[in-house]
């Protein structure tokens, strides 16, 4: 069966020193000067503008990171405080302030799916690959994030490390791939 296609940005599933992952999130602002739409699963860094957050700030403010190549990534949006004025929205609209709970650190390992733009290698593994973002789901609330299958190679400036392939029973070694980072 082949795997399927849907992109889901970064999913935190460990880290890399085998204590539970359960309760290590970090409640973060995401500023209302943000122009981005933000989804579970996009992946962030600090933003240094903290003139729309809390005085004195009682939390990081974030920003999405393009993960591209020269770009670094600190973390995942896991999920969202409720938006009082629209309970069911699963994402962050732009220009809205907005608590984000954020998976963050060097330890977290996350799966991240690929783009299926290259052909499956296990010599990926130990490589570093930039992303790409196909949009965001807003049903879903999901992040359109992606491995780049281009781009893995041992340059140091790509914004991922290639831990693995997820060993999900429902994860072939084929196009769409599923990688642990």
């Amino acid at each position: 069966m082949a795997n399927a296609t849907g992109p889901f940005g970064l999913r935190p599933i460990g880290n890399v020193n085998g204590f539970p992952t359960s309760g290590g999130l970090v409640a973060c602002r995401l500023g209302v000067a943000l122009p981005d739409v933000c989804y579970i699963g996009d992946p962030v860094l600090y933003n240094t503008d903290k003139s729309d957050g809390d005085d004195p700030p009682t939390m990081p403010n974030i920003m999405l990171s393009a993960g591209t190549a020269g770009t670094i990534v600190l973390g995942a949006i896991v999920a969202f405080d409720a938006n009082p004025d629209n309970l069911s929205l699963q994402y962050n609209t732009t220009l809205t302030n907005r608590i984000a709970y954020c998976a963050m650190g060097p330890d977290w390992i996350f799966e991240i799916r690929g783009d299926g733009s290259g052909t499956y290698n296990t010599a990926w593994v130990g490589a570093n690959a930039a992303m790409v973002d196909a949009g965001g789901d807003t049903v879903t609330g999901l992040s359109g994030f992606q491995l780049d299958e281009t781009t893995p190679a041992a340059t140091q400036n790509m914004a991922l490390h290639i831990l693995g392939h997820s060993t999900k029973s429902d994860n072939e070694g084929a196009t769409y791939s599923v990688w642990n980072v």
